[in-house]
């Protein structure tokens, strides 16, 4: 087994999604979760899908930037917007369906952004862990 870089840690407690709290180990997050309205739930409060989508949005978004660094892309205002839904699984229980939305600025051509997204999808350990379990589609667009 290899050994981690680093290994996050959190804790649920109470009602989980419908009321409970997640905090991880240093503190730095604590949030009071709740069923989006949506689903039949009070909202006003996050969702795990909100935090998952924060989580891969964000580590897609460090992928894209390493592999444009290591084919000396200069990326310029990027962005990566992952829309994370969940669906009924036809199981009685549910399932995840993503989507990734990566924008290059900059003046960067359309291919260029799709092939940078395409790389970024697999090295990214978000998209690692999930391929072949969750379905996702990536558009990248430019300005």
């Amino acid at each position: 087994m290899t050994t981690p870089l680093y290994t996050a840690v959190a804790t649920s407690t109470g009602d989980g999604r419908a009321g409970g709290r997640a905090v991880t180990d240093d503190g730095l997050l604590d949030v009071t979760l709740a069923v989006p309205e949506s689903m039949g739930g009070r909202g006003g409060a996050t969702n795990p899908e909100q935090l998952f989508a924060a989580g891969w949005a964000s580590c897609f978004h460090s992928a894209l930037k390493l592999v444009a660094s290591q084919r000396r892309v200069r990326l310029v205002d990027s962005t990566v917007v992952a829309e994370v839904s969940i669906v009924p699984s036809g199981t009685g229980g549910f399932a995840l369906d993503v989507a990734l939305r990566v924008h290059v600025g900059g003046g960067a051509d359309l291919a260029t952004a799709e092939s940078l997204a395409a790389a970024a999808h697999e090295v990214c350990p978000y998209s690692a862990a999930t391929r072949g379990n969750v379905p996702v589609s990536i558009t990248a667009t430019v300005a």
